[in-house]
């Protein structure tokens, strides 16, 4: 039962837009350029690695992006493409609705009325995006209507990928909000890297608060995840690849060499993400 709660759109059209921003603003970035894939082809995938889930954070495409644009909108899955997704293959893809803390209450309404839908299971902050810390008040409604739906909250947090700042991705600021909001539950994406002891501390301290490995090939998982992982934090981490930037073949290959168990990741997954239980 392994579940990737954070997965990027698939499909191969989406190549050109990742290479188009690795080549102006993204240069540090590798992904994965080969295994964009058909969504039949995908699932098939799916079902060879053993792979239950993948959850795409999704999105209204604004006004003015461009499909070759270097916004994360452009990477992102659109609504209509996991609609068409969950009608298909039932069960194997959820939605995650992307935050966008520059609509106000305009922003909150529509997010409501996303989780009306069954396939939405969370919601998903790309930090970078916006600025701002984990604790500003500009994310605060959208913590409130997390905790009133009862459903997580990702958000990328460490260092920005591109030419955008990355002091709002630091782990500690999620400190202040966890204590708020406590019936909120916060994933930490992408190992808060390079703070990730930061990242460890905070989900240690905070039982609403999960580490995610997106981005994170498990060759690469630090000491001190393993060790987590391997302790008593083996309930508090979510595995994730970020695709393109982990390839889930990647991803589990590099897990068994390492004796690592997803699928008990997996089930960290269903306990954060409630409403996959009735997908």
């Amino acid at each position: 039962m392994i579940v990737d709660y954070l997965c990027n759109a698939f499909t191969p059209d989406r190549r050109v837009v990742w290479q188009t921003a690795i080549d102006t603003a993204a240069p540090s970035i590798k992904i994965r350029a080969n295994e964009f894939a058909e969504p039949a082809a995908m699932v098939a995938r799916m079902d060879e690695l053993g792979i239950d889930i993948l959850l795409l954070p999704a999105v209204d495409v604004p006004d003015g992006v461009e499909p070759a644009s270097t916004a994360f909108e452009a990477v992102a899955a659109r609504w209509d493409e996991v609609e068409k997704l969950v009608a298909r293959w039932p069960g194997r893809f959820a939605a995650l609705s992307v935050v966008d803390p520059t609509l106000g209450m305009e922003g909150v309404r529509a997010t409501r009325s996303r989780f009306e839908s069954g396939f939405v299971v969370g919601c998903y902050l790309h930090t970078h995006s916006w600025d701002r810390r984990f604790d500003h008040a500009d994310y605060y409604p959208y913590y409130a209507l997390a905790t009133e739906c009862d459903v997580p909250i990702a958000m990328q947090a460490g260092m920005s990928g591109g030419t955008t700042a990355s002091e709002c991705g630091r782990p500690i600021a999620v400190d202040r909000a966890a204590l708020y909001f406590p019936d909120t539950k916060f994933v930490l994406s992408h190992l808060g890297w390079p703070w990730i002891d930061e990242a460890i501390a905070m989900t240690r301290k905070h039982a609403n608060v999960f580490l995610g490995t997106a981005s994170w090939p498990p060759r690469r998982w630090p000491p001190a995840l393993i060790e987590l992982v391997q302790g008593d934090g083996i309930d508090k981490v979510l595995f994730g690849t970020n695709f393109p930037t982990v390839g889930h073949r990647q991803a589990t290959e590099q897990a068994r060499e390492r004796g690592l168990d997803l699928g008990a990741l997996g089930g960290n997954a269903y306990r954060a993400f409630t409403r996959l239980g009735a997908l």
